[in-house]
């Protein structure tokens, strides 16, 4: 928070580590995670195409189709993925809680008749932080060009079998490790119909009051040819909205006097997944798009965003628009529709394990400083406040503050400084940078960066 309108107070998001054998990279030390590389290096494409196989297999997904039957339709796919949650939790003895998250939906222009919206969670608890959350998140449901034509073919390889095939493989590597902070594994139902399972489990996360600090929604992870012509399998985008949906008028009036408009906690974890991208997968390069999702559009981290939280869109760089919401065709010697072959597997475990990686590291570190407040108007120096996290008191080692230009998109200068709840940086002009601050575990993992008052803040009231 600000402390007055005289005296700001300010913070920002990202991290990754510091005591212990640390690296420089541009002004950041950070210590080098040997088992994010392990992690980073274990997902298995092939397994990612099964996956993807055997949801095109249903025929439809969408989500007014079929529930009965057991090989066509959205009912015989959720009872799928439950069954494939249920068998890796059995390796890893039990450690999924499976459920099913629904709500009767009717009266909506995509749904006008009742309808349940069915999705399928799996939860990794954590030892130590248990209501604590970060979430990776893909679609079930899929369409073709009319959005209520429900019998048709409708494959949805890449939108979005591949997303759901990720977190069904994240589940797989990450279930062999144990966390501090919980993990939701989610395929979430009634996308193209309105975000409605999203709705349905942003309002459960509110009303069990979970910790959430990050949701990472991954719609269309496999396709590597664009409808631009340009074929590159090495980036990705990050999508991530500005200014939270639910600020308040005085806390857009202190916005608008301290700053913060590039610096919501969706920003700051959009920085710290783009820097896991530089540190731990090779050959893939993200780009941090400044908005909620592409022009006009939406996804299923919407939801959340409406409720504070902090989510992004995790995506191919290169879409191809033949390919997304088409009947399957062939027009003027051009083939349409979603389908297997147009998924590059190798590129949708890549942007998997950045998923893993990205989530693994975030819940073996702390839960992101609370409170943060910054000062220093009209003198030399920036001091900088946060109030530590009861449920880390076992796990923080301390506190990093980051700074960067005001035009700089990713942090330049960091500073480790120990376990303290109060910190000034000498002759370090608060008018001439964005600050934040980070919590550090004791193997140095870190949160994401913290930017000052509620414009930066990571909890929901």
């Amino acid at each position: 928070m600000f402390k007055s309108w005289a005296n700001p107070l300010l913070a920002v998001g990202f991290g990754l580590a510091l005591p212990l054998a640390a690296v420089a990279q541009n002004g950041i030390d950070y210590k080098e995670q040997e088992k994010l590389h392990e992690i980073a290096g274990a997902m298995q494409a092939d397994r990612i195409e099964n996956d993807i196989q055997t949801l095109v297999d249903f025929g439809t997904r969408h989500t007014l189709s079929e529930t009965e039957s057991d090989t066509r339709g959205i009912g015989a796919a959720r009872r799928w993925i439950f069954a494939e949650f249920e068998r890796i939790s059995e390796a890893c003895g039990g450690c999924l809680e499976v459920m099913y998250v629904s709500d009767t939906i009717s009266g909506e222009e995509r749904i006008p008749d009742p309808v349940e919206v069915k999705s399928v969670i799996a939860v990794q608890r954590g030892k130590t932080d248990p209501n604590r959350y970060v979430m990776m998140s893909g679609d079930i449901d899929s369409r073709v060009s009319d959005v209520m034509d429900y019998t048709s073919d409708a494959p949805g390889a890449n939108d979005n079998a591949s997303g759901v095939a990720g977190a069904l493989e994240a589940a797989r590597v990450l279930t062999q490790y144990e966390f501090d902070g919980s993990i939701v594994y989610a395929a979430l139902a009634g996308e193209e119909q309105g975000l409605f399972g999203g709705k349905i489990l942003a309002k459960k996360a509110k009303d069990e009051e979970w910790h959430l600090t990050a949701v990472l929604n991954n719609d269309m992870i496999g396709n590597i040819e664009g409808i631009n012509g340009v074929i590159n399998n090495t980036t990705a985008r990050i999508f991530a909205e500005g200014t939270r949906m639910n600020e308040s008028e005085r806390e857009a009036t202190m916005r608008r006097f301290y700053g913060g408009e590039v610096d919501s906690p969706s920003r700051n974890l959009a920085r710290y997944i783009d820097t896991v991208a530089d540190r731990y997968i090779a050959n893939l390069d993200t780009m941090i798009v400044y908005r909620l999702d592409r022009f006009g559009r939406g996804g299923h981290h919407r939801p959340f965003n409406d409720l504070g939280y902090a989510g992004i869109r995790i995506m191919e760089t290169n879409e191809n628009y033949n390919r997304q919401h088409q009947d399957l065709r062939v027009e003027n010697g051009i083939e349409y529709g979603d389908t297997i072959d147009g998924v590059d597997f190798d590129y949708a475990a890549k942007l998997t394990a950045l998923n893993a990686v990205s989530m693994a590291s975030m819940s073996w570190a702390p839960r992101p400083p609370a409170e943060v407040e910054i000062e220093g108007a009209v003198k030399p120096d920036t001091t900088l406040r946060w109030t530590p996290q009861a449920e880390d008191k076992e796990n923080i080692a301390g506190y990093k503050i980051y700074w960067r230009l005001t035009s700089a998109p990713q942090w330049q200068f960091s500073r480790y400084v120990g376990n303290v709840n109060e910190y000034t940086l000498e002759n370090v002009v608060i008018d001439n940078y964005i600050f934040g601050v980070a919590s550090v575990s004791n193997d140095g993992f870190e949160s994401p960066v913290v930017f000052p008052g509620p414009a930066g803040t990571f909890s929901i009231e």
